[in-house]
């Protein structure tokens, strides 16, 4: 087995997009899940969304696009199938950088986008700017996969989104199903430099913050026993792991919410994907 070096220009996961039909079905559900949403945001494509900043190094994001349009057209159509998790973000740290390694290796990455927000509420406010780069989805299988440098980070990670009633800390691994799981692992490898690892599962890529595992939809459904996990052609992704301080609190959390919470054989809490907008969430 040769070395391989981390892609450059790239600092591993940031955040996970579940892609939403009705954004305020979904703000209503995350809420009772225990999560902190930060506001909406509007963006000038006509989306919206909440992100949901689980901790100081990742978080994920409800995206609604009602719409279609040439920036957002894959979440659009991903959303024909219904809801779910559509998209994983790299955190970018110099995306002229990555986008030169990425374009070697394959990836097709598009022209970058210059964004901005206006942050108006909370303990912070000025104007949120980042640099978006997407990669041709057809170089990676069952995802949107795009860099996220983030200019104003302070603007983000604002302390009183980081306080979940749920105790959630941090996104600790995303899930895919795949037929294939060592091509698909493969592909995930060499996007971010790295060897992928065997699990009881199938297959686990490090990505800094956060894991992305890789599985057939038996070996995930044996994972997580009795939970519903969603229907879609593979690779898709179907699971979003969140770690929480405290496993019993977050239990009385989720029954206060009104959902039922199946308890996995490692102390974990799962709630069924079709409760959780289109991804079975799973708290440990």
């Amino acid at each position: 087995m040769h070395a391989v070096a981390p892609t450059p220009g790239i600092a591993g996961f940031d955040h996970a997009v579940i892609a939403v039909r009705d954004l305020d079905a979904a703000q209503d559900i995350y809420s009772r899940l225990g999560f902190t949403l930060m506001p909406r945001g509007h963006h000038s494509t006509g989306s919206s969304n909440h992100n949901i900043m689980v901790g100081p190094d990742n978080y994920f994001e409800l995206l609604s696009v009602p719409a279609p349009n040439p920036m957002q057209s894959y979440f659009y159509e991903f959303n024909q199938k219904g809801d779910g998790m559509a998209a994983l973000a790299l955190k970018g740290t110099d995306w002229q950088t990555a986008t030169m390694a990425l374009r070697e290796k394959g990836f097709e990455p598009a022209p970058p986008l210059q964004l901005s927000r206006e942050v108006k509420e909370g303990s912070r406010t000025g104007t949120a700017s980042f640099t978006i780069t997407n990669l041709a989805p057809k170089t990676t299988p069952g995802a949107q996969v795009f860099m996220c440098q983030h200019h104003t980070p302070e603007l983000v990670w604002l302390p009183e989104l980081m306080r979940h009633a749920n105790g959630a800390h941090a996104v600790a691994a995303v899930a895919f199903i795949a037929d294939n799981v060592a091509h698909q692992a493969g592909i995930y490898a060499k996007l971010l430099g790295t060897w992928p690892e065997r699990i009881a599962e199938g297959m686990r890529v490090e990505a800094s913050t956060a894991a992305i595992a890789v599985c057939t939809r038996q070996a995930l459904q044996a994972r997580l026993a009795g939970v519903d996990l969603p229907e879609r052609a593979a690779p898709h992704l179907a699971a979003l792991f969140i770690r929480v301080r405290d496993r019993q609190e977050t239990y009385a959390t989720l029954r206060a919410g009104n959902f039922n919470p199946k308890r996995m054989g490692d102390g974990s809490w799962a709630i069924d994907a079709r409760d959780a907008c289109g991804v079975a969430v799973v708290f440990g």
